[in-house]
């Protein structure tokens, strides 16, 4: 089942519209559908909190896909929401313009029901993820931005949200950072210190079994020591966070740019979009166990 969440579905097609909004309603997720850009715009802009995830058509009337999916990531009040593009136009450059505007997701007409669901619920699960930590951020008191230096320790997931929650408020733009921040201690702790593959974590994704297999492996006895260590540095004009796992590293190289034939699995995006929303530099090290994350001062960026 799906978690409960809120779709708007742009789609002009009406049986794709039908079969789309009937599978997703049978899993629990309520859902709005538009046929065209324009109204799809209309709702978002009345309500802007009102939706978890957007499910768009690139090939629209009166506001096609990508104008859309623009003004989404444009407006302060949407950029969160995760937005899934519907295409039959998988060629590269296509592909590599929708993810570029911030499309986290993908789905290639036509789609089997298996991938649409498992696309939605990670998309959902992003959302209402991101809500909570970016609530969290807005709530709190931000003793942490006199904070000049620290090292932390993390083990598993919930440590490093809790961890990213409480660094992000050392920031001057904590609901910047928060999302990347986030990303990057996921990445280390399941594809660092529990050496979860590319692979093995997008069949984990379709199958549901991925949270299992996360608590699993965090019980082996060969992995269950392991630590994620964060360094913060506040400089002149900058702030640095330097990540370090105990894995064997990946090949990161391939992860810091949005990767076109990547662009239809349920994952790997989480490092570019970092890169891109996130942080003004990102720089993986040796094998890729450690990652430095810097963000620069707002009026050195404005000077700049």
């Amino acid at each position: 089942m799906l978690q409960t969440g809120h779709i708007l579905l742009v789609e002009d097609e009406a049986l794709t519209s039908t079969i789309i909004r009937e599978l997703l309603e049978a899993q629990g997720a309520r859902v709005t559908i538009c046929s065209d850009g324009e109204t799809a715009w209309e709702h978002l802009d009345a309500n802007p909190s009102g939706y978890d995830v957007v499910l768009l058509d690139r090939i629209m009337p009166k506001l096609n896909g990508m104008e859309l999916l623009r003004r989404i990531k444009q407006d302060t009040r949407l950029a969160h929401i995760p937005v899934i593009l519907e295409t039959v136009q998988s060629d590269h450059e296509s592909v590599r313009e929708g993810l570029q505007q911030g499309a986290y997701y993908y789905l290639t007409k036509p789609w089997q029901a298996q991938v649409l669901l498992a696309v939605v619920k990670t998309a959902l699960q992003q959302c209402l993820e991101m809500r909570n930590l970016v609530e969290r951020v807005r709530c709190a008191e931000r003793p942490l931005s006199l904070m000049q230096s620290g090292v932390f320790a993390f083990r598993d997931l919930e440590e490093g949200r809790l961890l990213a929650n409480h660094l992000a408020h050392a920031c001057p733009e904590p609901e910047r950072v928060i999302m990347g921040l986030q990303e990057l201690f996921v990445n280390a702790v399941e594809h660092g210190n529990l050496e979860i593959s590319y692979q093995e974590k997008g069949n984990l994704l379709l199958s549901g079994e991925w949270e299992k297999e996360i608590k699993r492996r965090l019980r082996l006895p060969e992995l269950r020591d392991r630590m994620v260590e964060v360094r913060f540095e506040r400089g002149p004009i900058s702030l640095q966070f330097t990540i370090r796992d105990q894995g064997c590293g990946f090949d990161w190289r391939q992860y810091l740019d949005f990767a076109p034939e990547r662009a239809f699995d349920l994952h790997g995006r989480g490092i570019a979009m970092a890169g891109k929303f996130s942080f003004d530099g990102l720089d993986y090290q040796g094998n890729g166990n450690i990652v430095t994350a810097v963000i620069v001062a707002r009026s050195e960026r404005a000077d700049g």
